[in-house]
């Protein structure tokens, strides 16, 4: 069953009736925030790793080694946060990071073969959970919500709102 609580299929029921555009949007945003909690407990449960620690690795492993404001700035997130969950990570063993040879404030952070393999298992749990809530979908049913998410995604882009 989607729905792990009353209070989310409830509230999925009063929006998904209303047929406006407010009412389709906190029905995906619900939809949404509830699937994004299942992948991230998969993914904790089974490989270890959150999503946003899963994303630190990806962007290591797409980018190579990266010194942490880089790393920061790929993420879209402040460079504080993205300490602590290098802190993390490095404890785990799954990156390293080394200081620079002239500034010691400057770290290079690098993927670990531990990490990467951690991070193939996360990727492989989060698909998992991917597959078993879209896999019922028949493929043009795929091909059609893939095209109205690009058409929102498409106007995201191109909204000033930040």
């Amino acid at each position: 069953m989607l729905w792990e609580d009353t209070r989310t299929m409830e509230h999925y029921e009063t929006t998904a009736t209303a047929g406006t555009p407010e009412g389709v949007g906190l029905t995906f945003l619900t939809l949404a925030h509830s699937l994004r909690e299942r992948v991230d407990r998969h993914m904790t449960a089974t490989a270890g790793l959150s999503l946003s620690r899963t994303k630190v690795l990806q962007v290591l492993a797409g980018h190579g080694p990266l010194h942490q404001a880089e790393l920061a700035t790929a993420l879209g997130q402040a460079p504080r946060s993205v300490t602590q969950i290098l802190e993390g990570l490095e404890r785990l063993g799954l990156v390293t990071r080394t200081g620079h040879p002239e500034d010691r404030r400057r770290k290079t952070v690098e993927l670990t073969d531990a990490g990467r393999a951690t991070l193939a298992a996360a990727e492989e749990a989060g698909r998992r959970v991917l597959r078993r809530f879209f896999g019922s979908l028949t493929p043009q049913e795929l091909t059609g919500l893939d095209a109205l998410l690009a058409l929102v995604a498409n106007g995201l882009a191109d909204d000033g709102t930040g």
